[in-house]
């Protein structure tokens, strides 16, 4: 396997790493040893500002199903739903698919409107169930397949997605969708007891109050299948309940990491066109367009915080950024006794998808070594919070927590949207228009902390939305 797991003990100066490690909570009370249950039993989080973990990990059962599962050997066999099949997770997890054959299978396939590649795919994986996008595209797919294989069923539009979500061969969700567009299909693929391959990141920002409680009600396992939280997945592996400390997620940088405050500020004003075409390129990452802003903006960051705090249940207080321009230490936690364990690899996505279809299993892989020597040095600093003020916004959303991470999450889906539109809206006008639609929220009494459920989530999404869409309109976005 690629990924190279190593721990690191560090005694470090301020001087050697920016970021810095707070004092520890105190210890767990003890846990009770209890027979492993179809529903897992959590552990009482260390204080107010933590919560019960959604991955398995850290907790009396979930150690208890790892040790389980890892002793079953990797001779498993997994039933996948791919959500976003011709998209960039969905193509990666078919090349795993394609080289373990005897590991993995696809029942079921959902896709967007590139209908070429998913005849490919159909014919290749011999899926039983395949969504379109769009309703009008079923009996063109139909035509496309004839003379080839043709799956039992096509289906098309939202509900398509659904029934693929639902399909009762598979065992395993993947969920490559973008954006808040996932969060319903996970769902359902939840309370069909289906595991959760995570890529959808919205799926907990948006979702969190209403989507962790399933996960424990319908004894899911929830397994992050993004680089930096299956990074920190992997590096809690054993860890008891009580180890974790601090998690440590790594940023690139994205594209504006070697510009000062002053010198990305002034491009926005003097060349505004330049600023677009390099905040839609990523200098590490091969990734879609909306996540490629999304780093640009290190928006992305601060939702993956949000993320983080509803997986590993660490408070907001105890999760940290930080600037790993190489992309090679992909994110880390320190433990209670102030070690700090990280995990390494190249910068491809396959490896996080690989982990999180066969956990808590190692598959052998045919894929570039890491090789330390090569790379030389590895670099860290604090991110530029003034660059980056959308960081701040998405602390300040998880704090107030309920349907606040709602708001903030559709503000950004819509702000990234429209500035990739290029009609005249600024780059810093995002982080503008997500802080206008989380006060808009609270003034106009749309934000709920209590009882929320998942009618409120999405009421409160299409509102940011529409927020964001009207002043872009009014002329107040640009």
């Amino acid at each position: 396997m690629t990924y190279l797991l190593i721990t690191l003990l560090l005694l470090i100066t301020p001087t050697t790493l920016t970021f810095k490690y707070r004092a520890h909570r105190p210890t767990l009370p003890n846990q009770i040893s209890t027979p492993l249950m179809t529903k897992r039993l959590h552990s009482t989080p260390p204080n107010k500002n933590w919560v019960n973990p959604c991955a398995p990990v850290s907790t009396p059962d979930s150690l208890t199903l790892t040790l389980q599962k890892s002793l079953q050997g990797s001779t498993f066999k997994k039933n996948l739903s791919i959500l976003g099949s011709t998209g960039s997770i969905g193509t990666q997890t078919l090349d795993i698919v394609r080289a373990k054959p005897d590991n993995f299978k696809v029942t079921s396939l959902s896709a967007g409107r590139n209908l070429d590649l998913l005849v490919e795919q159909i014919v290749e994986f011999q899926p039983d169930i395949v969504s379109v996008m769009d309703v009008e595209d079923i009996k063109k797919l139909e035509g496309m397949l004839k003379g080839k294989f043709k799956p039992s069923k096509i289906v098309g539009g939202p509900s398509g997605i659904i029934e693929v979500s639902r399909d009762p061969s598979s065992d395993t969700l993947v969920t490559g969708i973008v954006g808040s567009a996932g969060l319903q299909p996970t769902v359902e693929g939840i309370k069909h007891g289906k595991d959760i391959a995570l890529a959808n990141k919205e799926t907990l920002i948006a979702g969190g109050p209403v989507v962790v409680p399933m996960v424990e009600e319908y004894g899911v396992n929830m397994l992050p299948a993004d680089s930096e939280h299956s990074a920190v997945f992997q590096s809690l592996q054993g860890c008891p309940p009580g180890g974790l400390s601090k998690v440590i997620l790594t940023a690139s940088g994205g594209a504006f990491r070697d510009f000062s405050k002053e010198e990305l500020f002034d491009l926005c004003e003097s060349d505004p066109s330049a600023v677009l075409a390099k905040a839609t390129t990523h200098p590490n990452w091969d990734m879609g367009a909306k996540i490629t802003l999304d780093s640009a903006t290190m928006c992305n960051k601060g939702l993956e915080v949000i993320e983080a705090h509803y997986l590993f249940g660490a408070g907001y207080d105890d999760i940290d950024v930080v600037v790993h321009p190489q992309s090679i230490v992909h994110s880390m936690v320190e433990m209670r006794d102030t070690s700090v364990v990280a995990q390494l690899g190249w910068a491809d996505m396959r490896l996080p998808l690989v982990y999180a279809l066969s956990w808590p299993h190692r598959l052998e892989m045919d894929y570039r070594r890491l090789n330390l020597a090569e790379i030389g040095s590895l670099t860290f600093k604090e991110p530029d919070q003034g660059k980056y003020p959308c960081i701040g916004l998405c602390y300040e959303a998880g704090r107030a927590g309920g349907t606040m991470t709602s708001v903030l999450n559709a503000a950004n889906e819509m702000a990234n949207e429209i500035y990739r539109k290029d009609v005249g809206m600024g780059f810093l006008d995002i982080p503008r228009l997500i802080e206008g639609a989380m006060e808009g929220a609270r003034e106009q009494g749309l934000y709920k902390t209590v009882g929320v459920e998942l009618n409120d989530i999405l009421e409160s999404d299409q509102w940011a939305r529409d927020w964001v869409g009207r002043k872009v309109e009014e002329g107040l976005g640009g």
